[in-house]
Parts: C-alpha cells; structure tokens; sequence
C-alpha cells in the first residue's frame, strides 16, 4: 500500500475482516460483515473492487469466487494511520494523543500495567543510552 493512500472506513472494515480470517471471497467478508451492521452484497463487492484498483488488498482470480487477500499488515496499517492522526490532529506531540485517549477512554487496570511496563523499559533504554 501505497504511504499516501489511507482506507475509509468502510475499507477498514473490510480489512479487519481479512486480518481475522486471511484470504476470503466476497461472500465470506460480506457475511462477517453483516454481523455487525446491515450492508448489501453488492456494496461490498464494489469496496473490495475498489480496493484492490488501490492496491489496498490483491485477488486471485483463478477461480469463480475471487478471494481476496489484504496487501499490508494490521499492524503497519495502524502505524501509518496513527503517524497520520499525529502529525494532524497532535502537532506532532505523541504524548498529547497519548493523555487525550487515556482522559476520554477508561483503560482497565491490565491496560494501565501494559503502559507503565512499555513506560519503563523506554526510560531503562533512554538511560542506557545516554551512559554511552
């Protein structure tokens, strides 16, 4: 995927869906998706065209069913989005997005942990760092 294309949404969706299941027809993401939220099959069918002319996800079209298979990771999908949302909405400041979510979203206790224990090995690396 290309660094300046960002999925919408609904592409977003789509991708969650082929993250959790891998490569998948039409029909198998469409049917997950109306789990959550009512969406005609022919919707999704034209998303995941448009997807793949963005090169958000590839297509194996050596069968009927065209299976389509997500072209960038979970995890890279989020860096590019959360870099993004950083530098636009942040000015740059990954600690203000990180005190406007913890402000408005109740982290549970093993959340908190989490943070104080990637708090602290950041700090031991920052100190091992500067003693070099």
């Amino acid at each position: 995927m290309s660094m300046n294309i960002k999925p919408t949404e609904s592409e977003l969706e789509i991708l969650q869906v082929l993250w959790e299941n891998g490569p998948s027809t039409v029909r198998e993401v469409h049917d997950q998706l109306i789990k959550k939220k009512e969406s005609g099959y022919t919707t999704t069918l034209k998303l995941m065209q448009i997807m793949y002319e963005k090169g958000l996800v590839k297509r194996d079209d050596t069968n009927r069913s065209h299976v389509y298979e997500a072209v960038i990771s979970q995890d890279k999908t989020r860096n590019l989005m959360v870099d993004k949302l950083i530098k636009t909405l942040f000015q740059g400041s990954s600690s203000k997005l990180v005190l406007q979510a913890l402000g408005h979203h109740k982290a549970t206790k093993e959340e908190l942990a989490a943070i104080r224990k990637y708090l602290d090995e950041m700090e031991g690396r920052e100190v091992v760092s500067s003693r070099q």
